[in-house]
């Protein structure tokens, strides 16, 4: 698979695992995409499919020691970030790639105010004077749409209500213009009003900033609002690629056509009931080596299509699909 020049991520044959007392565990096995300059890509599936372990990967956020990137490339501007020096990856991470985590509450500190940590994001980074770094803070928290910034800064994060601490996040993670902003379930917790103004915030300010976005989610619905690009993961991963107008008009696996059906419709007949994939993704433990979805499919499988990896090929231009002969019809 060839990546365009245009691309700021290219992720190659991404193997990501973790040591635990039963053995090594595969999370993210194999995967590959690329993300394209100014343009949001999207990643969906349910919990558990190894989508966050991909975004902690780029970032190289593992959780240490027992997180290991294990094969394949993560090149960001040409450097691969998998291989750079932990001293380099500090320089890019917090500048050249921010992340919004999933709950604001858990990755702001408790006992630090607003400003002190918009302030610490900034001169991990430049040399600034209190000044500047008031100057920035200000207008950041105003950029994201906090009203009386200059309150909120002296307030701390138990202070403020949810959407105001997912703006903080934001404002935290795009203080020094990175380039590659990676947004895992930014609106999970926040209820539908907030979601719809968080996913208009970073899109306004990705416009502004010319940023790229790389949108992680459970919500198709998000998906089809924001992204230009999708990619549909299960199991660790990617079964299915594509521009987000192509995925949603012709999905070809299985498991990207359940996920659509089970979305409410509100010109469904009355009284029809809300279709489901049924059983859970299987844990890291009970992945198989062959077609993952095939036992959740419905559809009957061998041994030999559940032991033997489906190659992963472009069926028309730019809609990729792990191509097991059963899931893909």
């Amino acid at each position: 698979m060839s990546a365009a020049p245009s691309s700021i991520l290219e992720v190659r044959d991404l193997v990501t695992a973790f040591d635990t007392d039963a053995g090594r565990m595969t999370a993210v096995d194999g995967i590959c995409f690329e993300v394209p300059r100014g343009k949001t890509f999207g990643i969906v599936g349910e919990s558990g499919c190894g989508k966050s372990v991909t975004a902690f990967s780029i970032t190289r956020l593992l959780p240490q020691p027992h997180g290991k990137i294990l094969g394949g490339s993560i090149h960001f501007e040409g450097r691969d970030l998998a291989s750079l020096p932990l001293e380099e990856m500090q320089k890019v991470r917090g500048n050249d790639i921010s992340m919004i985590f999933q709950e604001p509450m858990t990755a702001l500190n408790p006992v630090q105010t607003v400003g002190r940590q918009l302030a610490e994001a900034i001169l991990l980074h430049t040399q600034c004077s209190k000044a500047d770094v008031l100057a920035r803070s200000i207008d950041m928290m105003q950029k994201v749409r906090i009203p009386a910034p200059e309150q909120r800064l002296n307030e701390y994060p138990h202070q403020l209500s949810g959407g105001m601490r997912q703006r903080v996040m934001i404002a935290m993670a795009l203080i020094n213009k990175p380039k590659l902003l990676i947004a895992d379930e930014p609106t999970t917790a926040l209820d539908v009003t907030v979601q719809a103004q968080i996913l208009e915030l970073i899109a306004d300010l990705q416009k502004e900033m010319g940023m790229s976005v790389v949108l992680i989610t459970h919500d198709l619905g998000v998906i089809a609002q924001v992204c230009d690009e999708v990619a549909v993961m299960y199991a660790g991963r990617i079964v299915e690629r594509a521009g987000v107008h192509e995925l949603f008009a012709t999905p070809r696996h299985a498991y990207t056509q359940g996920l659509l059906d089970s979305i409410p419709r509100i010109d469904s007949v009355p009284k029809t009931k809300l279709k489901a994939i049924q059983g859970n993704v299987p844990g890291i433990a009970d992945f198989k080596p062959g077609c993952r979805f095939g036992e959740r499919s419905g559809r009957l499988h061998t041994e030999a299509h559940l032991n033997t990896r489906p190659p992963f090929v472009e069926i028309s231009p730019g809609h990729w699909v792990e191509n097991c002969p059963i899931c893909v019809a």
